[in-house]
C-alpha cells in the first residue's frame, strides 16, 4: 500500500464520524492538558520556594541558641537557649577564613506606637551587615550603621508592613515614616528607614543590637547570628569551622552535645527542592491517570472500527492487501487520534498554567521538557494501544470476513 493511500485511508477513517472521533481523543487532551498544568504547578511552587529562601540572603549560614542537631530537628531539652554571646560573634568575626558578614540578633516582642495607631510586632536587634546577610534593602531613609550600634542610638527601621500600619492604613501609607517618631516600651525612638517590602519579615521592626539589649530585653543574650559565606563553595567547610569555634568557645567537646544549632541554606533548599519535585511527581501521576483512561477510549473505538469495518478488511485482504498494510492502517490511525489530541492537550495545559498564574496568583512554570515528554507519550498511547486493534484486524481471513454481516 503507498504511503498517500494509507494516508488518505487513515484521514477518511477518522473523520467519517466526526463526533466519536472528537470524544474519543477528549480523553487524550484532558490528560495531556492535566499532566502539564498540574507539572508546571509543582515546577512554579518549587521554583516559589526556592526563591523565597535564596531571598533571605546569599550563602547563609544561619546559628541558633539551644541544643539540637545541626539543620532540622527537634531541640534537645538540655540545651541553654541564651547560649550564644558577644564573644562568639568577636571570634567568629576576627578568625574564620570564610565568613563576609556577620549580623548577631536579639529581639523580642512589644508594643508599638505611633500617633493613633500601633501595632505589637518583633523588634529585632541587629547590626549594620544584617542588611546584607538578609538581602534587606532599604526604600526610605538608611538602614543600621556601625555608629547607631555603638551609641545606643534609639533609632528604628520600618518593614514594609510594619510602616504602612503605623503611618498608613494598613495598605497605603498616609505619612513619610522617616524622621518621624514612635514609642517603644515607655521609650522614643526615631524612624530611619523604611524596608523594601521582601515577602518575609515585612511587619519586623529593626534596631541597633545594644539598644534592644540594653532598652527592652535589659540582657545581653544573643538568639540567633547570621553569616554570609564569601564563596557558596565554601558552604561546608564553614559549617564545620563554625561548629568547632563555638565548641571550643562554649567548653563542649562532643558535636551531640552542642547548645547550639546550624542551619544551612543550601541544605534548606535542596530539601524543600526534594520535596516540591515529590509533590510535582504525585501531582503528574494522579493526572497521568486520565491518559490511561483516554488510552482505553482510543483501544475501544479502534476494536469498534475493526469490527465494523470487517468486510473492508476482508475486501482488501482479497484484493492483495498483506498482513502489514492492515496492521499499518489500524496503527496510524490509532497514533494519529493520540497525534492530534497531545496537539490539542500541550495547548489546554499551557493555556491552563497561563491562566493559573498571570489570572489567579498561582505559580506555574511550564518547562519544554514537560511538554515534549506530555506529547512523547500521548503518541506511544497511541501506538501501545493500537497494536492490539491493528493486529485483531491483520489476522481476520479475507473469506469469514466477506460473509461477515
Amino acid at each position: 500500500m503507498l504511503t498517500n493511500d494509507l494516508i488518505a485511508e487513515t484521514y477518511t477513517a477518522i473523520t467519517v464520524n466526526k463526533v466519536r472521533t472528537f470524544l474519543t481523543i477528549l480523553g487524550i487532551v484532558i490528560g495531556i492538558g492535566s499532566v502539564i498544568t498540574m507539572t508546571a504547578v509543582g515546577r512554579g511552587a518549587q521554583m516559589d520556594i526556592q526563591e523565597r529562601i535564596q531571598g533571605i540572603g546569599a550563602n547563609l549560614l544561619m546559628i541558633r541558641a539551644g541544643g539540637g542537631r545541626r539543620g532540622f530537628g527537634p531541640v534537645n531539652t538540655g540545651g541553654n537557649q541564651a547560649s550564644l554571646t558577644q564573644k562568639d560573634v568577636d571570634r567568629i568575626s576576627e578568625q574564620s577564613q570564610y565568613i563576609s558578614h556577620i549580623a548577631p540578633q536579639a529581639s523580642s516582642r512589644h508594643q508599638v506606637i505611633a500617633g493613633r495607631n500601633n501595632v505589637n510586632t518583633t523588634i529585632l536587634g541587629t547590626t549594620s551587615d544584617y542588611a546584607f546577610v538578609r538581602g534587606v534593602d532599604v526604600e526610605k531613609g538608611s538602614f543600621l550603621t556601625i555608629a547607631d550600634d555603638a551609641k545606643l542610638s534609639r533609632v528604628v527601621v520600618l518593614g514594609a508592613q510594619a510602616a504602612l500600619d503605623l503611618f498608613g492604613d494598613g495598605t497605603v501609607l498616609e505619612s513619610d515614616p522617616v524622621g518621624s517618631s514612635v514609642r517603644i516600651n515607655g521609650g522614643v525612638f526615631t524612624v530611619i528607614g523604611v524596608a523594601v517590602e521582601n515577602g518575609t519579615n515585612d511587619d519586623t521592626i529593626y534596631a541597633p543590637i545594644g539598644t534592644v539589649q540594653q532598652f527592652l530585653l535589659g540582657e545581653k543574650s544573643i538568639s540567633n547570628i547570621d553569616v554570609s559565606v564569601g564563596q557558596s563553595q565554601d558552604m561546608a567547610k564553614a559549617e564545620q569551622e563554625l561548629t568547632a569555634m563555638l565548641l571550643d568557645n562554649h567548653g563542649i567537646t562532643e558535636e551531640a552535645a552542642a547548645d547550639f544549632r546550624i542551619r544551612n541554606q543550601a541544605e534548606i533548599v535542596e530539601t524543600a527542592s526534594s520535596v516540591t519535585g515529590a509533590l510535582t511527581s504525585l501531582l503528574a501521576a494522579i493526572a497521568s491517570i486520565s491518559l490511561l483512561v483516554g488510552g482505553i477510549g482510543i483501544m475501544n473505538m479502534m476494536l469498534t472500527s475493526v469490527t465494523e469495518r470487517t468486510r473492508e478488511i476482508g475486501l482488501r485482504k482479497a484484493l492483495g492487501a498483506t498482513v502489514g498494510d492492515i496492521r499499518k492502517q489500524f496503527l496510524l490511525e490509532a497514533v494519529t487520534l493520540t497525534f492530534f489530541g497531545g496537539i490539542l492537550g500541550v495547548f489546554l495545559g499551557v493555556g491552563l498554567a497561563w491562566l493559573l498564574d498571570a489570572k489567579l496568583g498561582i505559580s506555574a512554570t511550564v518547562s519544554q521538557f514537560s511538554i515534549l515528554l506530555a506529547f512523547g507519550v500521548s503518541v506511544l498511547i497511541g501506538i501501545i494501544f493500537g497494536l492490539y486493534p491493528a493486529w485483531r484486524a491483520s489476522k481476520f481471513d479475507p473469506m469469514e470476513a466477506l460473509r461477515y454481516e
